[in-house]
């Protein structure tokens, strides 16, 4: 073992954790699993696109009271300097997971050992209103701790600025810093002031929920269509709190909760991964929305900040879409409902990041509104919204990995308004006598049929991390000339900052942050995106193409190409496949 790895190892043995802690660590060595030992103690958990995650258990690499009073310690005395001489807010938010009430209080107990008054929420709420307690309460800070769709076994804790926005530069290095200083666990104050604690709930619920309906902009639709049967799962987690709810303000009057899957447990007992993406989380949904005849069906994760839906496809069977295809159609119909209004009036905006479909693009660029594609992310995204304020509206935006955001009162991915908004889109075609889908297959004939797909491949551990950086470093140093028998055209290196034209050399700069992600280019109009995950133990492959579709009729033909196509792509790269999206 490292020594390094050992001197870690023996700081929390003699250091001031409590004996639960040491009697775990103690018992790993007695049983020799050394494997388990330097994993959890190899590195300190750091912030990545969505915060700090990890296992739980003991260890510096592992999600427990330490690492997480360390985080917040480091989180409060930096809100404490930077805004010297005010009375310091957070807001604190959890969601199912096993441990996430624990973890709340304990971060609630170290703010305010610190001299910052927190609003706690009384029990389990969704990620997205964390973000908008933030704004409403002028918070200068806030958490929710949840690992979103991850395995049972995770936890995390993603962190937010006073815009209500996940932390973003220089913000989240300078946190990472302060919690680096903190060299002994007796820096961390556990002893929390119960008078600076202050307990919100209902009322909280009523004012984002009211922000959200004063959004749609399709009720006369939905009147039509109350009665369209809505299935929901929040698949263990907190949408269950608010989705059912807001399909109610909203008008819809027949909504089937799936009662397997409707109480909040971490242990998430219905599914292997707890992942609206994929189709088995979704596979109790679907068979209760086949029995009822169901118009939609949409699934939320853990934190419900994602939702992933399926509808009837040109052969009347439930289909799932997925965050490419939702996105754009939502988009499509928020533009289309502000162009009818005469809304548009050349400073409003959509945004979504660089791996989700360029149809978006071609979808924006048809209404005349600007499009920011932003890196993997939703805080770039709240921090392109952040730097418009006052000068242009946000409408919409989205990102492949099915997260959405209507409206500007939340700063993150927001599952409770998309489900509404998604919902509201559905009515609206039904109330035209058609459907969602056909609609998709009527943007695939105006815009062209984009389809994407993506692969992960999991490299778990310190070995698992090495290895995925000697993947990039390859496709970095030595990139493909062509893929699939088309040549390469251009490469975007966002961690360089460069894109560069093959064919002619030139160069020119992104004007983006950095980010280890790697982009390839073909002749043909291929787009492979290779980005290792900033929360999970993967590196992330995407996949786009584009195809003519001249006619509806024409669709299983043209999608069983697209879908060859990818298979070529990934056999000529030689990358193993691992789906996670149906």
């Amino acid at each position: 073992m490292e020594a390094s790895i050992q001197n870690t190892i023996n700081q929390w043995l003699e250091g001031a954790y409590d004996e639960a802690t040491k009697q775990k660590i103690q018992a790993l060595i007695d049983a020799g699993n050394e494997t388990e030992l330097v994993d959890s103690f190899y590195k300190e958990l750091e912030f990545g696109t969505g915060g700090l995650r990890g296992i739980m258990g003991v260890g510096s690499n592992r999600m427990n009271k330490y690492t997480i009073g360390a985080a917040t310690q480091g989180f409060a005395n930096y809100l404490n300097s930077n805004f010297a001489g005010q009375q310091v807010k957070v807001a604190i938010a959890h969601d199912s997971r096993n441990n996430s009430d624990a973890f709340a209080k304990v971060v609630a107990d170290v703010f305010s050992a610190n001299g910052i008054k927190v609003y706690f929420f009384e029990s389990l709420r969704p990620t997205p209103e964390l973000s908008f307690a933030i704004r409403q309460y002028g918070c200068q800070g806030g958490i929710v701790l949840t690992a979103s769709h991850n395995p049972k076994e995770y936890n995390g804790y993603k962190a937010y600025w006073d815009d209500g926005a996940q932390l973003i530069a220089p913000h989240d290095k300078n946190v990472i810093e302060e919690v680096r200083k903190i060299k002994d666990v007796t820096d961390i104050k556990f002893e929390g002031n119960d008078s600076l604690i202050e307990v919100i709930g209902k009322e909280t619920d009523e004012l984002y929920l009211n922000k959200i309906k004063e959004l749609s902009v399709s009720p006369e639709a939905i009147a039509r269509q109350s009665d369209m049967k809505i299935v929901y799962s929040p698949i263990h987690g907190t949408g269950v709190t608010l989705v059912p709810e807001v399909l109610e303000k909203f008008g819809f009057k027949n909504v089937t909760v799936v009662e397997e899957q409707a109480t909040p447990d971490g242990n998430f007992p219905t599914v292997v991964y707890p992942n609206p993406e994929e189709k088995e989380a979704m596979s109790i949904a679907l068979a209760k929305a086949k029995e009822i005849d169901a118009d939609l069906v949409m699934a939320t994760d853990p934190d419900a900040d994602r939702v992933g839906i399926a509808v009837k496809n040109h052969k009347g069977e439930f289909q799932l879409l997925n965050g490419n295809q939702t996105g754009a159609l939502l988009i499509h119909y928020m533009l289309e409902a502000w162009k009818k209004e005469n809304k548009l009036t050349g400073k409003k905006f959509v945004v979504k990041t660089i791996v989700t479909t360029e149809l978006i693009a071609e979808i924006s660029k048809a209404f005349g509104v600007e499009l920011f594609d932003l890196l993997t992310g939703f805080k770039f995204i709240a921090g392109k919204i952040k730097e418009l304020e006052g000068q242009k509206q946000f409408i919409v935006g989205g990102e492949e990995s099915y997260g959405y955001l209507v409206g500007d009162d939340v700063r993150d991915k927001d599952a409770i308004a998309s489900c509404a908004f998604i919902a509201e889109m559905v009515a609206f075609a039904k109330d035209q006598g058609k459907s969602v889908f056909d609609q998709l297959l009527d943007l695939y004939v105006e815009y062209g049929f984009y389809k994407e797909h993506l692969i992960s491949i999991t490299k778990k551990g310190k070995s698992g991390a090495e290895e995925i950086q000697a993947m990039m470093k390859s496709f970095r140093d030595n990139p493909p000339s062509e893929i699939n028998g088309s040549k390469l055209v251009t490469i975007k290196d966002y961690e360089l900052g460069i894109e560069k034209n093959v064919v002619t050399g030139e160069e020119k700069k992104i004007d983006l942050p950095k980010s280890n992600v790697l982009q390839f280019f073909t002749e043909d109009g291929s787009k492979v995106s290779a980005r290792p995950s900033g929360t999970e133990p993967k590196i992330k492959f995407y996949f786009g193409a584009k195809e003519a579709l001249a006619d509806k009729s024409q669709y299983d033909e043209v999608n069983a190409k697209l879908d060859q196509k990818f298979q070529d792509i990934i056999e000529s790269m030689n990358l193993v496949e691992k789906p996670v999206t149906a």
